[in-house]
């Protein structure tokens, strides 16, 4: 951005934006979400990019703060995201290229945008119950990439949320924002305690596959038809004992070289193509 843009902005809105240091509270208070230092009941999240921006105002999130650095904004995409935010965010702050470099997680070239939103919540009582459902369960998973691309994954098969139980990572990890590609911002994303969630499920008729390498039935053998909840557990661990205690299926996926199994996104995603596929009707084998 030009000065002449700047003053212009600052001219437009002198009473909401504040020029702020590296020393001041709100950079403080930025950099303690970004690494998890401080209290965040809200599970506010932090964003970061043109791209990211762009999906936040697309998906109607609540911005609580918006930070910009002028000097980091060449192309006019730039321009007009930092306009629209400037517009929705409560707080909105210019810091310089030094404090945004040194904040900034983006690889490369960072662009000079960056927002603290505040996630839609979701509760199992907003699923809308249909003839067919598909929820993703994840048990205790460890790695915020792996649940980043699972929320990605459901997305493009048209499931109906994602849950987490066990949880063991921040829903407002950076890396399952990135993850996610996103699609956190929309897809329905839901905590629950394992007892809890399986009450839930068994009175809305819910069939529930558990992801075992111990299972004797494969993957594609079901039909998936009707209500389904697919569950997969931690990396390390696998899914915890009282899953095995109520009514469920297990399932593999074959492997036919060296490896012993897959990577726990990978393996989500074929079962929840296979499931999702098979209830839209676009494949039929058994």
């Amino acid at each position: 951005m030009e000065i002449k843009e700047v003053k212009d902005l600052a001219n437009k809105f002198e009473k909401r934006i504040k020029l702020i240091g590296p020393d001041s509270e709100q950079i403080k208070w930025l950099t303690g979400i970004i690494n998890n230092k401080i209290p965040n009941p809200k599970r506010l999240m932090v964003i970061e990019g043109i791209w990211a921006h762009e999906k936040a105002y697309e998906s109607g999130l609540e911005i609580n703060s918006f930070y910009i650095c002028p000097e980091l904004i060449y192309a006019n995409e730039g321009r007009r995201t930092a306009e629209k935010f400037i517009e929705l965010a409560s707080n909105i702050f210019v810091i310089s290229k030094k404090v945004f470099e040194k904040i900034s997680e983006k690889e490369g070239n960072p662009d000079g945008l960056i927002s603290v939103c505040v996630p839609k919540k979701t509760e199992l009582e907003d699923i809308i119950l249909k003839k067919n459902n598909l929820l993703v369960i994840l048990d205790g998973v460890e790695i915020p990439g792996n649940a980043g691309t699972v929320i990605r994954t459901a997305d493009g098969a048209g499931g109906d949320g994602v849950i987490f139980c066990n949880r063991k990572i921040r829903l407002t990890h950076p890396k399952l924002i990135r993850g996610s590609q996103c699609t956190c911002f929309t897809m329905p994303i839901i905590e629950k305690e394992v007892n809890e969630l399986i009450e839930w499920l068994e009175k809305n008729n819910f069939q529930i596959f558990l992801l075992d390498t111990r299972a004797e039935r494969e993957y594609h053998e079901f039909s998936y038809s009707g209500r389904v909840a697919i569950v997969s557990g931690s990396e390390r661990y696998g899914i915890s004992d009282e899953w095995y205690k109520h009514k469920h299926n297990k399932i593999f996926i074959p492997m036919l070289g060296n490896a012993d199994s897959l990577n726990v996104a990978v393996a989500t995603s074929i079962v929840v193509y296979e499931a999702s596929l098979k209830q839209r009707g676009y494949i039929k084998r058994m």
